[in-house]
């Protein structure tokens, strides 16, 4: 309820700005919705929706995929964390245009270099949440696990992951802000379709109207994804810290 009454206020926000302005530059939210009404009775709303989710999800995927397992690593071995920790501040602080141009460089504007661009640029983030996740796993939980013999996929399953789960949900949420803010850099310089590329076309012909017509569903979509998996994931693998300990109140 108080995130409706938010978005009611910035609709009217929106629209008090809007006759203040002149249309060409802050169109009111009717203009705007006609639009996006008119983008989406001719499927390219759509098209380009689903071309640039296509590439979150990849990039979010190949990031998470890979920066959790060298994350992992570097918090339990010191010596990899000390070979590749230059590596990683490196890719902290490369700014992400230079690495997606450098990719349409080296690897053409194809596909496969937009994703790894991306995912690229998320890689460090993911490391560095999981790396101090790591760094934080109970030793005694360890050694408990090795007095029971417990097989390596057992203690992954009841050890490593229920104390990861809430460093996994930290990242996920910093991850997927960090990666469709890039999709939509990397679309804009070189796809032929997508949220990115429209709104690139729209600033061309200097439309306001339509850039906004692409950026809004856009954002509600990402809210959406926020609302309804992330948060109820983080909130899951976190409800053990909310529960009281066994005896905990009684007297």
């Amino acid at each position: 309820m108080i995130r409706l009454l938010s978005l009611a206020l910035l609709l009217a926000f929106w629209q008090g700005a809007a006759l203040f302005s002149d249309p060409r530059r802050l169109p009111g939210p009717l203009p705007v919705f006609e639009a996006i009404a008119h983008e989406a009775e001719s499927g390219a709303l759509f098209t380009n929706l689903a071309a640039t989710l296509a590439r979150v999800a990849a990039a979010f995927l190949l990031a998470m995929s890979l920066g959790a397992a060298l994350g992992y690593a570097m918090g339990r071995r010191r010596a990899l964390d000390r070979l590749f920790d230059p590596w990683l501040v490196i890719l902290l602080n490369l700014p992400a245009l230079v690495v997606i141009v450098l990719a349409y460089l080296w690897a053409g504007l194809t596909e496969a270099a937009a994703v790894g661009a991306v995912a690229l640029n998320k890689l460090p983030n993911a490391i560095v949440v999981m790396r101090e996740g790591a760094r934080a796993l109970d030793h005694e939980l360890d050694e408990m696990a090795e007095v029971f013999r417990l097989r390596p996929a057992a203690r992954l399953r009841h050890i490593v992951l229920p104390q990861l789960a809430p460093y996994i949900a930290a990242a996920t949420r910093s991850g997927l802000s960090l990666v469709w803010k890039i999709v939509l850099v990397v679309e804009l310089i070189g796809r032929s379709n997508g949220v990115g590329f429209e709104i690139n076309m729209a600033f061309q012909l200097f439309d306001v109207r339509l850039l906004l017509a692409y950026a809004i569903p856009f954002v509600l979509l990402m809210l959406a994804v926020e609302t309804l998996l992330v948060q109820p994931f983080e909130r899951h693998v976190s409800r053990w810290r909310r529960r009281p300990a066994r005896g905990q109140g009684l007297a």
